[in-house]
């Protein structure tokens, strides 16, 4: 049975109902002849933002299905039509819930989009996207990030120790010109697309406002990570701060947006500040590296008799490093934005040390791992976090796929990891820091 998620922060609550309250009034438009575009999460949003289209975000809308537990039934109506139903279930789940009558989805569901964007990094996702052209006449727009080839351990400066304080700033050198070049030519496509749908021209005031906004936002993100990094013990764990950052993060570019990181920051700080924690014995503290368990999040919250928090996700990490950017043309800060997520997430180079750097920021005693199986080299964290001395177990799952999921059996994974191999570690991180 999975376990209850527990909500602490008045943030996470009002995020979940702000999320609800504009899904409502999307569906308002969408039933009077309105129309909206499916987006990955590493296409830049901020050109929709920006020319008032309305978009939803793939793996927000996988990860409510999910939740709903609808997973399994859209899977299902992917393999009823002759379709792969076991491969990147994350990105397939919202088309094959496409074939679902909107009854069967949640919140009275959602028609075919008139356009799908996603990355043309991967065949899986490239056949998936043109599955939504021939099923539904959605429209396809392709976006090529180039991920940067770096070998384990080399001291490229495209990638070298410490990109996560130079980024926002020095994005054409740590970037890369070329890729920089080819990202801001697709976002010019994109905008011709955007331009001839609506027949209203992109302004570049809208645009350059959008950008200075989730520059804020994503401020107020890094204030409260490292609120977080440093409290001992922590007042809020992932299954807390994952909602309350990422549901403002598919409004990135809002005032209101910006305004909810802000709000997060602050309850945080009166948390601090009052004593709070999750774990009043907190003993282990872990990482969850990889994507949200969006069927099971409660999962999270299941070891507290064994002294252990989860205090790290990639989510409120990513959103403190991953999107601020200084200075240039809009398009080309916007490119600069997006052009390295994939190196981000998965590329040797750029997600081991940053994580590495992320775990000794927080403090933690041991990783829990679900690799994501289309990056390049799902094992470059693990093992960079054991190289650095953080015990790591690698779950064998998928985050949005129910049916691979055993939640018992995992628990009873995790608990052995805890008592075998990271409560040592922990008792000796207590010991150091006895005055």
């Amino acid at each position: 049975m999975n376990a209850p998620t527990v909500k602490r922060l008045q943030a996470t609550v009002d995020a979940g109902r702000r999320q609800r309250a504009w899904f409502d009034d999307l569906q308002r438009r969408l039933d009077v002849g309105g129309w909206y575009v499916l987006v990955d999460a590493d296409v830049p949003h901020e050109i929709f933002r920006a020319m008032g289209i309305d978009y939803v975000v793939t793996q927000w809308w996988s990860a409510l299905l999910g939740a709903k537990q609808v997973g399994p039934a859209a899977l299902a109506a992917l393999a009823d039509r002759g379709l792969p139903d076991d491969v990147d279930p994350y990105n397939s789940i919202p088309l094959g819930a496409s074939f679902l009558d909107r009854s069967e989805q949640p919140w009275g569901g959602l028609p075919a989009p008139r356009l799908v964007v996603g990355s043309a990094g991967h065949d899986a996702h490239r056949n998936l996207l043109q599955v939504w052209h021939d099923s539904h006449g959605t429209d396809v727009i392709l976006v090529d990030h180039t991920p940067a080839v770096v070998e384990r351990g080399a001291a490229d400066i495209a990638s070298g120790d410490g990109w996560w304080d130079r980024i926002a700033d020095e994005w054409e050198t740590v970037v890369g010109a070329a890729r920089l070049d080819l990202l801001e030519g697709q976002i010019g496509e994109l905008i011709e697309w955007c331009e001839a749908a609506t027949g209203r021209r992109l302004d570049p005031e809208a645009l350059d406002e959008v950008l200075q906004l989730a520059n804020e936002q994503a401020a107020w993100n890094r204030r409260s990570r490292d609120l977080l990094a440093a409290a001992r013990p922590t007042p809020i764990d992932v299954a807390d701060t994952i909602p309350a950052v990422m549901l403002p993060q598919w409004h990135r570019g809002t005032p209101d947006a910006a305004a909810a990181a802000r709000a997060l920051h602050d309850e945080i700080d009166v948390e601090i500040e009052r004593g709070a924690a999750v774990v009043p014995d907190e003993r282990v503290r872990l990482m969850w590296v990889g994507r949200g368990l969006w069927f099971d999040p409660g999962f999270l919250q299941r070891f507290a008799d064994r002294g252990a928090v989860f205090v790290w996700s990639m989510y409120h990490a990513l959103a403190a490093d991953a999107y601020e950017r200084r200075g240039g043309p809009p398009l080309r800060t916007l490119a600069a934005r997006f052009a390295p997520f994939p190196d981000l997430l998965g590329a040797p180079g750029w997600v081991d040390r940053w994580t590495v750097n992320e775990a000794r920021r927080s403090g933690v005693d041991g990783a829990v791992h679900l690799p994501a199986a289309e990056h390049r080299d799902p094992a470059v964290t693990t093992d960079a976090l054991r190289a650095a001395g953080v015990p790591v177990l690698e779950l064998d799952g998928n985050n949005a796929d129910a049916r691979s999921w055993r939640s018992d059996e995992m628990a009873a994974a995790v608990e052995r990891f805890i008592d075998g191999e990271v409560a040592p570690v922990a008792a000796a991180r207590r010991a150091r820091e006895v005055p």
